[in-house]
């Protein structure tokens, strides 16, 4: 196939939907793929009208199962031969306090958004390595850069995908295969209704400021921008020579990166506190 090959994880929804759409139109052939198949039908209705559906295809794929990453690899391997650009993209955000989750809602959380994305990339990265070329691309978040309260789960998954994604594109430099990490803020999507459920239902009298970590969150969330900025990030990426490593989109993302490298933590602290305690 003369297309580029491009492979989304979590594509029932959201970022990963909207790309699916917007690169099987920009001339790539997708193969998307997501937990639950049955959500494969809103998918391909709009590529019908679109008139895109022959560029894409679905695939079943939870990327905390090994054997359906497995499957999925033998099955590019064997029909397409290469795989041209990986997007990370699977994922979601469980809202709580530490002292109230339990260590398997942890383990859950981490299993997907970071280990997931380690597996998934290291099943393709031979494929990309044998042909010297390739692109990956990991859904981050301005979460894996500052710590908001009430999402730990979340922004230890996200600090962590970081880390993994800067010594990843180190590693590959020498194959030609480039890593960029796309640091999203606050976007019209379901991830932040469902991580925030938990947060939304905590009562504890110690506890009363988290109401305020709700409402804040939900009135960004509410303003929130177009997830298609987001996907124009997506599209720039997979048709540039030489991506660059951190891109930051969405609402205050960059400011806020850049005040929390420049103040003082105490600042920062005064500043958290002060919303939190509503003062």
């Amino acid at each position: 196939m003369n297309k580029k090959i491009v492979l989304i994880t979590g594509t029932s929804s959201g970022f990963g939907f909207l790309a699916t759409l917007e690169l099987a139109r920009s001339g790539y052939f997708v193969i998307a793929t997501m937990r639950d198949i049955a959500k494969a039908n809103l998918l391909m209705e709009q590529a019908t009208k679109m008139n895109i559906a022959r560029h894409i295809e679905i695939l079943p794929l939870d990327v905390v199962k090994e054997t359906q990453i497995k499957e999925v690899k033998r099955y590019i391997q064997t029909h397409y031969g290469k795989l041209d650009i990986l997007i990370n993209n699977a994922g979601y955000s469980l809202g709580g306090l530490t002292e109230f989750l339990e260590l398997k809602d942890w383990s859950a959380q981490l299993n997907t958004n970071l280990f997931g994305v380690i597996a998934v990339t290291k099943a393709f990265l031979p494929l990309m390595r044998d042909n010297r070329n390739g692109k990956i691309i990991n859904l981050g978040s301005i979460s894996g850069r500052i710590g908001f309260p009430g999402l730990g789960p979340y922004v230890t998954s996200k600090f962590a995908l970081g880390g993994f994604s800067e010594s990843l594109r180190l590693e590959l430099l020498p194959f030609n295969i480039s890593v960029s990490l796309i640091e999203a803020g606050s976007f019209k999507t379901e991830i932040w209704k469902k991580g925030l459920s938990n947060v939304a239902a905590i009562e504890d009298d110690d506890y009363t400021y988290i109401k305020n970590i709700y409402q804040a969150a939900t009135e960004s969330a509410e303003k929130a921008a177009n997830p298609n900025e987001v996907i124009n990030v997506i599209l720039h990426i997979c048709r540039s020579k030489n991506p660059k490593f951190r891109y930051q989109v969405g609402k205050g993302v960059k400011r806020m990166i850049f005040l929390k490298g420049i103040l003082p933590w105490s600042v920062i602290e005064w500043a958290i506190k002060r919303k939190l305690l509503n003062r």
